[in-house]
C-alpha cells in the first residue's frame, strides 16, 4: 500500500519528501506527478514505505502538519480508478442522422 500525500508545495523534490518521511521508517520509492502537458509539479505525492506500521505511524504524524508553507494532507492511497479513454460516464449515442 501506499501512502498519499497532498497539498505540497510546487517546489518539492523527492530528496525532501524522502527525508521527512525517513524519520517514520524505510522509504521504497516516492511517486511525484507531473502534468503532461508542462511539466509542472501537480502538488501531491505518493510515498510507499517499508511496513504497515511504518505507513501508519507516518500518516499519524504528518496529516494536517505545516511544511513547506502548507497544511499537508497525509492518508492512505486509494486504488487508481479505471478511467475510459473518453472521460467519464457520457453515455452511448455514437453518430446521429442529422437530417
Amino acid at each position: 500500500m501506499s501512502i498519499y500525500v497532498g497539498n505540497l508545495s510546487y517546489e518539492v523534490t523527492q530528496d525532501a519528501l524522502n527525508s521527512v518521511f525517513a524519520e517514520y521508517g524505510s522509504v521504497k520509492r516516492i511517486q511525484i506527478p507531473t502534468d503532461r502537458e508542462t511539466g509542472r509539479l501537480r502538488g501531491f505525492a505518493f510515498v510507499e514505505m517499508g511496513t504497515d506500521a511504518e505507513e501508519a505511524a507516518a500518516i499519524d504524524a504528518l496529516d494536517g502538519a505545516e511544511w513547506m508553507g502548507r497544511d499537508l494532507k497525509v492518508n492512505k492511497a486509494k486504488p487508481r480508478e479505471n478511467r475510459s479513454s473518453f472521460g467519464g460516464n457520457r453515455g452511448g449515442g455514437g453518430y446521429r442522422n442529422r437530417y
